[in-house]
């Protein structure tokens, strides 16, 4: 089995509408779709739960009334002003412990709480692991390794060829969650200035842990001398262009309709994603 990554180094490049096109033209995989700070990919997979599991991922002071003498040292020390009147604000507090440490009549403990959910679902696209992560709530790099987990279990239990991730935007904890130990990274960029300075730090993560990157440059017909640094940039790092996906209206309305861009045909858009595909999936045996 194969492990491929969709990653981009901002959010908004067409990272999700890719990763459901490579869903669709793939006959052996598992989804998981690992943003889940903002989770998306269901929007066009339509999936049907199987599995519903609560994700504790952090941890919140909690005062015990009978011991507390209201000494007031948590109030003190407590950074984050989670603490009032004695009582502990759980959206204010950051699980650091420090209340705990500093209460003289050990009054105080830290409680894990729910942060989100997780889901096993079955797709037209095949099986998908999911979550969603509750408002406010971090550890989203515990709940990205979590879905990856079981995702990995399905594709070896039903020995599909391939996992695919829909990975976060950016460069932080959920990302490394969604790379490590991946077989191969597909790095979805667009030709603007934001664009070419994200991709080039995902990909500085993507080299610190030695992981291949394929670019794919969505949108590439908007600024074509944007395109052309994003390929010269590629060049001097060694890095395969996999495709160059021009704009194209109808991709909204592939979106609108629930579809995805295979199933929904947009032009030269498809054809090109198409042609993506065959080349990630090469280079994904090769690497082997």
């Amino acid at each position: 089995m194969k492990q491929l990554t969709v990653i981009s180094g901002k959010g908004g490049t067409g990272k999700t509408t890719i990763t459901a096109a490579i869903a669709t033209l793939s006959d052996s995989h598992v989804l998981a779709d690992c943003d889940v700070d903002a989770a998306d990919l269901h929007l066009i997979l339509e999936p049907t739960i199987e599995k519903d599991e609560e994700f504790q991922g952090g941890k919140t002071a909690l005062i015990d009334a009978g011991k507390c003498n209201q000494c007031g040292e948590c109030i003190k020390m407590c950074r984050f002003e989670a603490i009032h009147n004695y009582r502990v604000d759980s959206i204010s507090c950051e699980g650091c412990g420090v209340c705990v440490q500093v209460c003289p009549q050990d009054a105080i403990v830290m409680q894990r709480h729910a942060s989100g959910r997780w889901f096993i679902s079955r797709t037209r696209a095949g099986y998908m692991v999911h979550a969603r992560l509750g408002i406010a709530e971090e550890n989203s790099g515990k709940l990205v390794t979590l879905v990856r987990q079981q995702a990995r279990l399905i594709a070896e239990r039903e020995k599909k060829n391939h996992l695919i991730i829909d990975g976060p935007p950016g460069i932080g904890c959920p990302v490394i969650a969604a790379i490590t130990g991946v077989d191969l990274l597909l790095a979805v960029t667009e030709p603007t200035l934001s664009g070419i300075h994200d991709l080039e730090r995902v990909v500085g993560v993507a080299d610190h842990f030695d992981i291949p990157v394929m670019v794919c440059v969505n949108k590439h017909d908007i600024n074509l001398l944007n395109t052309a640094t994003i390929e010269a940039f590629c060049g001097k790092k060694g890095l395969e262009v996999a495709g160059r996906i021009p704009y194209e209206k109808k991709v909204t309305q592939a979106m609108v309709h629930k579809k995805s861009i295979i199933e929904y045909p947009c032009g030269a858009v498809t054809e090109e994603v198409r042609t993506i595909w065959e080349k990630v999936s090469r280079r994904l045996q090769d690497n082997g």
